[in-house]
């Protein structure tokens, strides 16, 4: 594996790490439930304006549980080209801008909404991405 491939699967590993605790954290344990019990009670006995057909409550468990989803297969895709279709990664402007864009977006994401953990391992993975991004173009250029 060369160290673009290393770079781009390093920071997929991160992304699909930080997927799967906090998908872990959306079903079990009281980590992303608020530290007021009645505002816990309350976001399960009202429903959005949008529908009755759902509570608050159950509607954040789901938006979590996608949002830790869209992390994991961003972490397997992304670790699968790196690793397996290695020359298309490297290649692919699309790929790179695709990678490089859903990244910055989750950073811009964590910047405004979530707290440091997820926010510096976020930049963490932007970084070896850029990094990857960085070490491909050089190799290019004769």
């Amino acid at each position: 594996m060369n160290l673009a491939a290393l770079l781009f699967t390093s920071s997929a590993t991160v992304v699909g790490l930080l997927g799967s605790v906090h998908l872990l954290y959306t079903f079990h344990g009281s980590k992303l439930h608020p530290r007021d019990a009645t505002t816990t009670l309350a976001m399960q006995a009202t429903h959005p304006v949008l529908t009755r057909e759902t509570t608050v409550w159950r509607a954040v468990k789901g938006f979590n549980a996608s949002h830790s989803l869209g992390a994991m297969l961003f972490g397997l895709v992304f670790g699968y080209l790196a690793t397996q279709h290695t020359v298309l990664l490297q290649q692919s402007a699309f790929l790179q801008a695709l990678g490089m864009g859903t990244l910055l977006a989750y950073l811009a994401l964590a910047r405004r909404y979530w707290f440091s953990i997820p926010r510096r391992g976020i930049a963490l993975a932007c970084v070896l991405f850029a990094a990857g991004l960085l070490t491909t173009w050089a190799q290019v250029q004769p």
